[in-house]
C-alpha cells in the first residue's frame, strides 16, 4: 500500500464491515469505526446466553484484522458529504474518498452486545445463564430460526423447566416458504418436551413489559421471557446526522444495484443495514462485502488503464440455511425453485454449524490466532 492510497472509512464492524475492510486493506487506507471493543459473533450469542463455556466465544478481537489500516472505537455523529468527512463523538474529523455504512441491525436480547466493552456484554450473558438455570418456566416468543434455536438451548440448559415457544403463524420457520422445515423443527422440540404453541400472537397487556397476553386476552407469562420477533436496522444515527432522506420507511438505507447509497457516488451501504431484498443473514452480508470491495476498487481505478466495470450485486436466488438445536442436533434447509424445500437432519447440520456455530470460520476472517479452537473461557485480549 502506498502513501497515496485512497481513504476508505467503514462505519460498523459486523460481518459485512470486516469482510470489506479486510478485502481493501492491501489497496486502500482503511479505517473501521465501531463502538464495540471486539467483533461480536452474533451466531454464537444464543448459546453464550445459556452455556457458561461459551460466555466469551462471541467476542473476537479486531487487533489482527487489518495489517495496514486501523480500527477506531468511536461513534460517528456527523457526515459532511460535500467535504467527504465524518465527524466522531471525540471531536475528531476523518476525511474519506469512499464511505461505507455497515452498521447492521439491532437484535433483541439475548442476541445483543450489551454495552460497549466485552466485560459489559459477558456480564449480560452470565445474567441470562443464571436466569435460565433458575427458571421454572421459560417462554420464547417468535418461531423463526432464532426462536427455535433459543428454545432448544434453554431446554439443554435447564432440563427441568417448562419451555414454551409461541409463534403467531401456522408453522415454524415460515421464512423458508415451505412448511416442511417447520414441521421437522416442531417434531424435534416436542420430542424434547418443548411446548410449541402455533397461531398464538403474544403482545403487551399494558402496565409494564412483564404483563403479556395472547390474542384472546388470556394472560401469558413465564419466569423467563425472550422475544425473537425480528430486527431493526441500526440507522437512527443517520437520522441524527440529518440524513433521514437516505432511509426507507422501515429505516433501511436505500441503495442502487451497485450497493451505493441512492444519489451518492462515493457512499456505499452493505449488510443488514441496506434495503436489498434478500434474507438478512450472515452469508448475504459477507457476499455484499465482497461485492462492494470489487465495486470500490473499480471506482478508484476509473479512468486508469486498470479500470474495469462495476458489477451489479445480485442476491442469491436461494441460500442454504442451518438451524441448530443445541450442539448435537439441528436441520439444514435446501430451498428449490418451484418445489418443496429439502430438509437435511442432524448429521449434516452438526458438521456445518451446530457444534462450532461457525466460530473457527469467523475467527479466521478476523485472523485470530485462536481460529481453530472451540470455546473455553479465555480472555478476548489474548
Amino acid at each position: 500500500m502506498t502513501t497515496s492510497a485512497r481513504r476508505v472509512v467503514v462505519v460498523g464492524g459486523g460481518y459485512a464491515g470486516i469482510k470489506l475492510a479486510r478485502g481493501l486493506d492491501e489497496t486502500a487506507q482503511v479505517t473501521l469505526i465501531d463502538l464495540k471493543e471486539a467483533f461480536f459473533h452474533r451466531i454464537a450469542s444464543l448459546r453464550a446466553s445459556t452455556d457458561p463455556t461459551w460466555t466469551h466465544a462471541p467476542f473476537i478481537p479486531y487487533n489482527h484484522l487489518l495489517d495496514h489500516g486501523q480500527v477506531l472505537l468511536d461513534k460517528v455523529v456527523g457526515i459532511r458529504t460535500a467535504e467527504r468527512e465524518v465527524v466522531l463523538a471525540t471531536g475528531d474529523v476523518l476525511a474519506y474518498d469512499v464511505l461505507v455504512i455497515a452498521t447492521g441491525a439491532d437484535y433483541q436480547e439475548p442476541a445483543r452486545f450489551t454495552g460497549t466493552t466485552v466485560e459489559d456484554a459477558a456480564r449480560a450473558f452470565r445474567s441470562h445463564q443464571q436466569r435460565a438455570v433458575r427458571a421454572r418456566s421459560a417462554l420464547v416468543i417468535g418461531g423463526g430460526p432464532s426462536g427455535v434455536e433459543l428454545s432448544a438451548e434453554l431446554r439443554r440448559a435447564n432440563p427441568g423447566a417448562t419451555v414454551t415457544l409461541a409463534h403467531s403463524g401456522p408453522h415454524l420457520l415460515a421464512d423458508h416458504h415451505s412448511a416442511r422445515p417447520g414441521r421437522r423443527a416442531q417434531a424435534w422440540l416436542e420430542a424434547h418436551d418443548v411446548r410449541v404453541q402455533l397461531n398464538t400472537l403474544v403482545s403487551s397487556a399494558g402496565g409494564g413489559p412483564s404483563r403479556l397476553q395472547d390474542q384472546a386476552g388470556n394472560s401469558v407469562g413465564a419466569d423467563l421471557v425472550f422475544w425473537t420477533t425480528g430486527t431493526t436496522p441500526n440507522t437512527l444515527w443517520l437520522r441524527l446526522c440529518g440524513l433521514g432522506g437516505w432511509l426507507t420507511p422501515s429505516g433501511h438505507v436505500k441503495v442502487d444495484d451497485h450497493l451505493r447509497v441512492v444519489g451518492q457516488r462515493d457512499v456505499f451501504a452493505i449488510g443488514d443495514v441496506n434495503d436489498v431484498a434478500e434474507a438478512k443473514v450472515t452469508p448475504s452480508a459477507l457476499a455484499q462485502g465482497d461485492a462492494a470491495v470489487h465495486n470500490i476498487q473499480e471506482y478508484f481505478a476509473r479512468g486508469s488503464k486498470h479500470g474495469g466495470e462495476a458489477r451489479p450485486y445480485r442476491p442469491a436466488p436461494v441460500r442454504i440455511h442451518s438451524v441448530p438445536f443445541g450442539p448435537e442436533a439441528g436441520l439444514t434447509v435446501l430451498p428449490f425453485h418451484g418445489r418443496d424445500a429439502a430438509v437435511l437432519g442432524s448429521r449434516v447440520t452438526v458438521t456445518v454449524k451446530s457444534k462450532s456455530l461457525m466460530l473457527p470460520h469467523v475467527r479466521g476472517l478476523l485472523k485470530s490466532p485462536h481460529h481453530g479452537d472451540l470455546p473455553h473461557e479465555e480472555s478476548v485480549h489474548s
